[in-house]
């Protein structure tokens, strides 16, 4: 797992941080006092079009839906493809419902 290489100190303090959070408006408070405006916005579009692509969407109707560039649809559908689930995982729990911070 690549993530191994980052693991340290620091970043198990974010990871906890983010757990710690306990719904949808602590996360908006969180994520605007540790990112920019940008930072948050290409994560919410990684993640949508991680979504996209589970549906089939094409390039094209992803790249004109959500403003991303090929590369970084590219970079997505690899880690769909090679990465971790880590994509499945949490777009299956935010459709079933599971997921504990959208109270």
């Amino acid at each position: 797992m690549q993530i191994d290489k980052l693991r340290g100190k620091e970043l198990d303090q974010l990871f906890l941080s983010i757990l710690s959070l306990k719904d949808l408006e602590e996360c908006y408070r969180f994520f605007d006092d540790l990112c920019t405006i940008n930072e948050i916005q290409s994560l919410a579009q990684r993640l949508e079009v991680a979504r996209m692509l589970r549906e089939g969407n094409t390039y094209h109707k992803i790249e004109s839906e959500t403003g991303a560039s090929t590369a970084t649809i590219s970079r997505v559908k690899r880690c769909l493809n090679y990465g971790n689930d880590a994509y499945e995982m949490a777009l299956d729990r935010v459709n079933k419902g599971e997921s504990s911070s959208a109270t």
